[in-house]
C-alpha cells in the first residue's frame, strides 16, 4: 500500500513540529519519493543523525509502505 505525500508530511510534523518539508514523487505511483526538510532541530546534528530523525519519525514505514525516500536535509 503506498504512503501519501500528505501521510509524510504529518508523520513528520509530528516528531518534528517546526519542519519546513518539500516532497516530490519522482515516479508518479506514491512509492519514489525524494523529500527536502529543513528544521532548527537539524542544527549541531551530522547528515547521518539528521536522517536518523526523519527516519524515526516514519515510525517503521520506510521500507514498508514507502519504498524509496531520498532525504536532503538542513538545519535553520
Amino acid at each position: 500500500m503506498p504512503l501519501p505525500i500528505k501521510e509524510i508530511e504529518s508523520l513528520i510534523k509530528q516528531s518534528i513540529p517546526d519542519a519546513v518539508i518539500e516532497i516530490k514523487d519522482l515516479m508518479g505511483d506514491n512509492n519514489h519519493y525524494t523529500a527536502t526538510i529543513k528544521s532548527k532541530l537539524f542544527n549541531n546534528l551530522s547528515k547521518i543523525d539528521q536522517h536518523k530523525l526523519v527516519y524515526k519519525s516514519l515510525k517503521g514505514k520506510m521500507g514498508n509502505e514507502l519504498h524509496a525516500l531520498s532525504l536532503n536535509t538542513e538545519g535553520i
